[in-house]
């Protein structure tokens, strides 16, 4: 289950590990160091992926990973052993574990990983067999929405929720990156208002702006892909934060939870000192003598706030002075009957 934290941030190694143990190990250092709640990688069957003909054409995007597009998905694959690997090494640096499943064979493996916390992509928003799949097992899934339309995102909805099952949604914009005008924040209280679930934001955008801007609008997760060096080779490298981005990131989003509060309203600590200081008390306009009954024309209004409130003025006036009163002296109760 996901942890409660709000903000919830999930720290998105994806596939920038280029198939490497321990370029994906050292991606969970940075998570741990940055603060994030969560590091998550993503699986996929590769025959499952595509058809042949797209699995088999000639690709020369990433050479050094492969020649084919099938030969690249399969070299960015971890085994059962590694993912056994990467959750411990996780959780022993105090991270949660999840993992973006693809497919329902996915799923089975990644049961046997043992992730207690799903992430489902926006192009699984229409995918009825996978949601269904995953919602049978009635685990913390995080769905994204982006290229979905409102009908399907009510469909999906509805599966998690005929199983009983624990969603998150996630605004999204699937374009990478994404352009400051495409990434329609005002989403997130759409999303929050039609279906009443936690919803967070998944951004794309070059830099983190929008992600913070999505946490002070309410965001109560987000997550970003992070990588090692963006002029790596790969496939989201280039969209992605480096180190010293992701700790940033990280550092402004618990300073907004923290700025945006709980939408309570109370007087902090920090404003009794204030006002203490500058609200207005009951003060003798003149001098009062004793057995005097207290009136209008007795009494001024200043600070500071230490005298009786001048908000209690008509609980006073016409109590009787049991001592002389000097002018311009904050009354208290303890001068009258």
């Amino acid at each position: 289950m996901l942890r409660s934290m709000n903000p919830y941030v999930i720290a998105e190694a994806g596939l920038n590990h280029n198939g490497s143990i321990d370029t994906a190990k050292k991606l969970i250092d940075v998570a741990a160091v940055a603060g994030a709640d969560a590091v998550k990688f993503q699986k996929r069957t590769v025959d499952k992926l595509a058809v042949n003909s797209v699995l088999d054409a000639q690709d020369d995007r990433f050479p050094e990973f492969g020649k084919t597009y099938r030969a690249i998905r399969e070299h960015l694959e971890f085994s059962l052993e590694e993912y056994r690997d990467l959750k411990g090494y996780a959780q022993a640096k105090g991270l949660d574990f999840m993992v973006t499943a693809f497919d329902t064979d996915a799923v089975d493996f990644l049961e046997e990983v043992g992730v207690e916390a799903y992430k489902l992509a926006s192009h699984s928003a229409t995918n009825l067999e996978l949601l269904d799949y995953l919602a049978r097992l009635r685990k913390s899934t995080v769905l994204s929405t982006g290229m979905a339309e409102l009908e399907e995102i009510d469909c999906a909805v509805d599966i998690f929720r005929r199983h009983d099952a624990p969603l998150v949604l996630l605004h999204c914009v699937s374009a990478y990156p994404t352009p400051l005008a495409e990434c329609n924040l005002a989403m997130i209280n759409v999303l929050k208002e039609r279906y009443e679930l936690s919803v967070g934001y998944s951004g794309h955008e070059l830099g983190y702006l929008p992600t913070i801007v999505a946490v002070a609008m309410g965001a109560e997760i987000v997550e970003r892909h992070f990588t090692l060096d963006k002029t790596m080779v790969g496939f989201d490298h280039k969209m992605s934060l480096e180190p010293d981005e992701l700790i940033a990131m990280v550092r402004a989003i618990r300073n907004v939870g923290e700025i945006r509060g709980t939408g309570e309203k109370r007087v902090s600590e920090t404003e009794w000192v204030t006002r203490r200081k500058y609200h207005v008390s009951m003060a003798s306009a003149v001098p009062i003598v004793v057995g005097a009954a207290l009136d209008e024309a007795m009494v001024s209004y200043r600070n500071p706030g230490t005298g009786i409130p001048a908000k209690l003025a008509r609980t006073v006036l016409g109590k009787r002075a049991v001592r002389n009163i000097p002018a311009d002296t904050l009354l208290s109760v303890d001068m009258f009957e």
